[in-house]
């Protein structure tokens, strides 16, 4: 993201029809990447992302942040198939929040949903779907970790043979 931006939060806007080579995101103004939110953002901040599809794959640098979907039906992240769709990872935050999305089609050794390595995330109102991963956490892998998993629902792809140090989502509403 190569311009200066004039805004400042604390609040980031993400919608299908944003734009990340100009917009500021702001509510006038939102990013079409759910990334380029996070990576403007400051700790304290949050990221609020309208209903739609963002095919990205996340990662989540050492801030503080909420990240919250319109509504877990309709806000999908979809990882193609590149990687984990969402990366927790190296940091000590405790306090960072994601939550209303449909995380979908990642692919990766470890933590094809989700993966949660060496920090404490709060997840929530989540469904996790469609996701493999070769050694792990086909739905999510935690690593070094504690997190808050509340009010989510999932499935697991997996390629066996399957690792005790995975995550596997089955229960409706799974809560820990």
């Amino acid at each position: 993201y190569p311009y200066l931006n004039s805004y400042i939060g604390p609040t980031w806007y993400i919608s299908e029809n944003g734009n990340d080579t100009t917009a500021t995101g702001s509510s006038s103004d939102p990013f079409r990447s759910i990334q380029a939110g996070i990576n403007f953002s400051s700790s304290g901040d949050s990221v609020t992302v309208a209903a739609g599809t963002y095919v990205e794959n996340l990662y989540f640098p050492g801030k503080n942040i909420d990240v919250i979907g319109a509504d877990r039906e309709t806000t999908i992240i979809d990882g193609d198939s590149s990687g984990s769709v969402v990366t927790f990872s190296s940091w000590y935050s405790s306090t960072t929040v994601f939550s209303g999305f449909t995380v979908q089609n990642g692919n990766n050794n470890d933590g094809g949903g989700i993966l949660v390595d060496g920090t404490s995330p709060t997840l929530n109102n989540l469904i996790i779907k469609n996701n493999t991963a070769v050694n792990s956490g086909g739905g999510i892998a935690i690593k070094n970790s504690d997190l808050l998993l509340t009010n989510s629902v999932g499935a697991l792809k997996q390629v066996p043979p399957y690792n005790t140090r995975s995550f596997f989502l089955f229960s409706p509403f799974f809560q820990t």
